[in-house]
């Protein structure tokens, strides 16, 4: 539906919204004396709106309220009231019409642009909706996860990547962004080491997740694998309630200060706990902590 208001039809679209208006106002002229029809000068403005800047809209709005009192059999009385009060509403409509047409073009346009970016990334990259089903997976994500069927696409992401179902975020919370190391599993059966960057994101209020999958070669899984003993076979270290608290608001993406007024306690309390997660955990930044914290405590967050 939008594709009409792209600028190839611009001239197109401007030139059919100038014979509309004479159109209009000859038949307006010639049923003068039984019919109104200066209402429907809204639709050339609303069609021309897109494509012209505001003031040529809102003068285009007192022009075709001029032609429409002009073969208005109403009389004389109260024309300058009329006049005044249909070029509002034809200014006013045409504006809205315009800048909404505007918005739904540039959304169409960057979406357009990110799914081919996406389409053509050397990378894997998938979306998945918020109930772990992937929602779109490009070309290099087909060739890496190997589906039976052909395609990623509505398939739960548990089946190939069961950590990136579980750092989905359903709760109200900020925008996070992490990397880490997981264990994937092909639909061939086989299974890979997998470096993992992720981002959750809002979508008219629905969380997402997006994600750009890594396989990490044979040759630099000996380090890998002690990367991978974190989220596998390794005791994870026992964490208090308040450390609990202060973690899962961490991979909410709250800083310190908010951090404390969720808990209810000062800045410097915050700022102890994160000491000793950071001592327990064996990590040194926050990155860090959240990675850590997605992998290994997410049935606690």
């Amino acid at each position: 539906m939008y594709a009409i208001w792209e600028d190839r039809n611009r001239a197109l679209m401007l030139g059919v919204s100038v014979l509309i208006t004479l159109a209009i106002g000859l038949l307006d002229w010639w049923t003068k004396p039984y019919v109104l029809l200066g209402i429907l000068y809204l639709f050339p403005i609303m069609l021309s709106a897109p494509f012209v800047p505001r003031w040529v809209t809102i003068a285009a709005a007192l022009a075709c309220s001029a032609l429409g009192e002009m073969f208005s059999s109403l009389g004389r009385s109260g024309a300058e009231f009329r006049l005044i009060l249909v070029a509002l509403a034809l200014a006013g409509c045409g504006l809205f019409a315009g800048e909404l047409i505007r918005n739904r073009v540039l959304i169409v346009e960057s979406q357009e642009r990110l799914r081919v970016l996406v389409e053509t990334s050397p990378a894997a990259i998938v979306t998945i909706d918020n109930h772990g089903f992937i929602e779109l997976a490009n070309q290099a994500a087909h060739a890496l996860l190997c589906p039976r069927d052909g395609t990623l696409v509505r398939y739960p992401i548990a089946s190939f990547l069961p950590e990136l179902h579980h750092a989905l975020r359903r709760e109200e919370g900020p925008q996070f962004r992490t990397s880490m190391q997981c264990r994937g599993h092909r639909d061939n059966g086989e299974t890979f080491l997998a470096e993992v960057w992720l981002s959750t994101y809002r979508e008219r209020s629905i969380p997402k997740l997006a994600a750009i999958i890594g396989e990490i070669p044979e040759s630099a899984q000996a380090t890998g694998d002690d990367a991978a003993d974190v989220s596998s076979g390794v005791e994870r270290t026992p964490l208090s309630p308040k450390e609990v608290d202060v973690l899962r608001f961490l991979v909410q993406g709250l800083s310190n200060k908010e951090i404390a007024a969720r808990l209810g306690i000062g800045e410097s309390a915050v700022k102890h706990v994160f000491q000793q997660l950071f001592s327990k955990i064996g990590v040194r930044t926050r990155s860090q902590l959240v990675r850590v914290a997605v992998e290994e405590y997410r049935d606690l967050l």
